[in-house]
């Protein structure tokens, strides 16, 4: 497997800037999501681990090695794309074996045989050998994809949104046999998408993008529970975190517009009296009878397993997550408090976290 890293990566396409500065680290055998909205470059960043791409300025290492002057099919590295690069008129089985057969070095054809009962076997796709592709589903189609990556047995494996175009059901499985198959092959994956629960499911390591900018590199847990700044703090998280302008008064938390206050575990005295935002995630947020704040229930969204309210203050709203059994009304007046342990201070000029600012 291999080991990648990034190294002051800048890319521009005529006027355009798609990548700047950009750095990044793969270790050998992780799964690693680059995660960003549509034009963050995620895309760009892939191409340029795959050879497809050169880097305006910067260089692209694998095991060590500067591969600058590689060619794609020198790197060895496997692509798998949103569109299912397929033969139509082919069966899956000969789908499979095309990777293994080129005119330089054409495998054994025992070890073709091996490589594609493996392969069918892993991705359970052994009953649609015989079958032509263009009879296959979305998913089953998807499924040969990979397993036309997997045959070569690369090094490391580049997957480019794969999964955007399957239904939600069938994204779900495909997000747990992912990932089973990155440990059992022991691979090195780098796997971008703008859907953060894939990123959070599915990543040992997710790097978050932002106009052609790495924000945060991190654990999910890391990411989710200590975003460095506001843009990742309301990216990551279905339904995102809660930012509330306001100040900190006597280690209580006075929300300017919404004019409400709550309480705050001890903060450092320098941050006192200066703008800031207090980001909570809506599971932080609880309602119960003689809480501090009063609001008007907004919206309901009943997700079966627990209801996601939107509470108004004022002119502002705020979500909270609640148990599905919360029996609650639109236009309901409740009282809410929050868990003053998990709020996150933000510097409101910059909107970056207290935590992170040193």
């Amino acid at each position: 497997m291999a080991h990648i890293q990034l190294k002051n990566i800048s890319k521009s396409f005529g006027n355009h800037t798609a990548l700047t500065g950009l750095n990044l680290e793969i270790a050998d055998g992780e799964f690693f999501v680059l995660l960003g909205e549509t034009g963050a470059g995620k895309t760009t960043t892939l191409r340029m681990v795959a050879g497809l791409e050169k880097p305006t300025e910067g260089q692209v290492f694998i095991d060590g090695v500067d591969v600058a002057d590689w060619g794609a099919a020198e790197r060895d590295v496997a692509l798998v794309l949103q569109q299912y690069s397929l033969y139509p008129r082919y069966t899956v089985r000969e789908n499979l074996e095309f990777p293994l057969k080129p005119k330089i070095r054409r495998l054994p054809d025992a070890e073709i045989k091996d490589r594609v009962a493996r392969a069918a076997k892993t991705l359970r796709i052994e009953h649609l050998l015989d079958r032509k592709t263009d009879r296959l589903s979305g998913g089953e189609m998807q499924r040969v994809s990979i397993g036309r990556a997997i045959v070569r047995k690369p090094r490391v494996f580049l997957m480019d949104e794969p999964l955007s175009a399957l239904d939600a059901k069938l994204r779900e499985a495909l997000r747990t046999e992912l990932k089973n198959l990155q440990i059992q092959l022991g691979a090195t994956f780098l796997f971008v998408t703008h859907d953060q629960i894939e990123a959070m499911s599915m990543g040992d390591k997710v790097g978050v993008l932002n106009h052609g900018r790495i924000v945060q590199t991190g654990t999910p847990h890391e990411i989710y529970n200590n975003p460095r700044d506001t843009y990742v703090a309301s990216f990551v998280g279905s339904p995102p975190m809660n930012l509330i302008d306001g100040r900190l008064v006597d280690n209580r938390a006075v929300m300017a517009p919404m004019n409400f206050e709550l309480p705050l575990t001890k903060t450092a005295a320098a941050t006192e009296g200066r703008p800031l935002v207090f980001g909570i995630r809506p599971e932080d947020v609880y309602l119960e009878s003689g809480a501090p704040v009063e609001a008007r229930v907004h919206d309901v969204e009943n997700h079966g397993v627990e209801k996601i309210l939107t509470l108004r203050v004022g002119d502002t709203t705020l979500r909270a997550t609640v148990p599905a059994r919360t029996d609650v009304a639109i236009e309901q007046s409740v009282r809410f408090a929050w868990n003053a342990d998990k709020v996150v201070l933000f510097d409101k000029g910059s909107g970056v976290s207290l935590r992170h600012a040193s």
